[in-house]
């Protein structure tokens, strides 16, 4: 690995150079398919750099909002949207047509998984076949989406190759993995080093060039493969720690008198060898739930079995089942039915102080609470005023002494600091803390279940 030197242009010719001077005179014209949460930042970027940028979404209503210079990115600026749009910088559009004039184009579109959990490359492989209709000689074609090892050089080139074009001959194919965190005030697309991994020296240094119009840091590896795998580490990394806090979480309820949120605020003073990971009801966002399955469906292939990542993935998956038993044993206290408990959800996000609901925590518990019985369900999230989930439209519930009164529980999901912890607490019959949300919450403790705390074990009475 290494990071990108302009000395590397030297050795460029032909098409590449011509590229490469293109976007030096930032003449070149920039293509984002999928207007998200990855490709909407980049696209602001490079028009914020003085380049022309066209947007290719799926979307109708995004690409209308687009054109009419409203922001749909909660991350972004709405005055810098409006600006660029203004300024005639960028457009959205529909069709990929508009991708023949474009110079590079940026592919930014979801990888989810299927019902087996298998990876689902159905966005890619459409927005391969879009770009092949309309590729030329000279253009870079630089894949965002998170994915396996693999997926640029054996599913995505061999779509574009379908316009009679050859990749690494008459255009040049790079994989430069996202890495976007909603809600960050301090990292963003300008300030986060990326890696660059092209399928030969001069896709590399191109993508590599482009990117550092935008990005302080850009770092090139060998090869499409290495930077494919390099982003699920990342994300693996997380789900593992994530896994052993959690399991540490339920170790500390069944042994008693110790809080894991303790141990964990202890083992965080330690200045090196540690880093700080905390338990929670379940992973959300688009990566950390879903990157565990492309590695192990990719290790399968070469008969191979990632037993620790797997481990670790269905561990974070059962944590949602443990919250709702937490909840059904309070329920079980009180004088009601699960049939006729009422269940208050704070906090539909998948993270504290963003509007991102992708894979929130919150929808498995819906579902599992609904599974148990229990359907007199609702939400309160003030970053999600309408939540749909398990088949049902949520409209954000408002916290006041009497509505908190009428749940027979309430659960902290999301840690939003908008949440009025204490009130909540004063007001609420019963509180099931996922998040240690709770922590300096003095008045009403004995009404509070905290994941990681065990509970008072009942006094054995021996008769004589």
């Amino acid at each position: 690995m290494k990071l990108f030197q302009e000395a590397l242009l030297d050795q460029l010719t032909g098409n590449a150079k011509d590229l490469a001077n293109q976007i030096q005179s930032k003449d070149a014209l920039i293509g984002v398919i999928g207007l998200g949460y990855v490709g909407m930042p980049i696209a602001l970027e490079f028009c914020k750099k003085g380049f022309k940028c066209v947007g290719v979404d799926v979307s109708e209503k995004k690409v209308e909002s687009l054109n009419a210079g409203k922001n749909f990115i909660e991350d972004l600026k709405d005055e810098e949207v409006a600006d660029v749009v203004a300024a005639g910088l960028m457009t959205a559009h529909t069709d990929y047509s508009v991708l023949a004039d474009a110079d590079v184009i940026f592919i930014a579109v979801p990888t989810p998984f299927n019902a087996n959990k298998d990876p689902d490359l159905e966005f890619i492989l459409a927005a391969g076949a879009g770009i092949s209709g309309v590729l030329k000689p000279g253009q870079l074609v630089i894949l965002k989406s998170t994915t396996f090892p693999g997926t640029t050089e054996d599913y995505l080139i061999p779509e574009l190759e379908k316009s009679g074009l050859k990749a690494g001959g008459d255009f040049f194919v790079a994989f430069s993995p996202e890495r976007v965190d909603p809600g960050n005030k301090v990292y963003h697309t300008g300030n986060t080093p990326i890696v660059v991994g092209g399928i030969d020296s001069i896709s590399s240094t191109l993508a590599g060039w482009t990117n550092r119009q935008i990005i302080e840091q850009v770092y090139l590896v060998d090869n499409p493969k290495v930077a494919e795998l390099e982003k699920l580490l990342e994300n693996i990394f997380r789900s593992v720690n994530i896994a052993l806090v959690n399991e540490m979480a339920l170790l500390c309820e069944r042994m008693g008198g110790i809080n894991v949120w303790e141990v964990i605020e202890a083992a965080s003073t330690k200045p090196f060898g540690y880093m700080k990971f905390t338990p929670g009801p379940g992973v959300g966002g688009h990566c950390i739930p879903i990157d565990p399955y492309y590695l192990s469906w990719l290790a399968r292939e070469h008969d191979f079995e990632t037993k620790f990542i797997t481990l670790a993935a269905n561990v974070n998956e059962s944590m949602p089942y443990h919250v709702v038993n937490l909840v059904i044993r309070e329920i079980a206290k009180q004088p009601v039915t699960l049939g006729d408990a009422k269940i208050l959800i704070l906090g539909a996000s998948f993270k504290k102080n963003v509007k991102d609901l992708r894979h929130s925590p919150s929808e498995a518990i819906i579902l599992r609470l609904i599974e148990s019985g229990i359907h007199n369900i609702e939400v309160s999230d003030p970053w999600a005023p309408t939540y749909n989930a398990a088949n049902r439209v949520f409209y954000s519930v408002d916290l006041t002494e009497e509505s908190l009164a009428e749940y027979d529980c309430v659960i902290l999901v999301t840690d939003h600091d908008d949440f009025d912890i204490p009130f909540v607490v004063k007001h609420a019959k019963c509180v099931v803390d996922t998040r240690n949300m709770t922590k300096d919450v003095e008045e009403g403790r004995e009404k509070i279940v905290l994941l990681g705390e065990a509970l008072p074990k009942p006094k054995l009475v021996l008769e004589h």
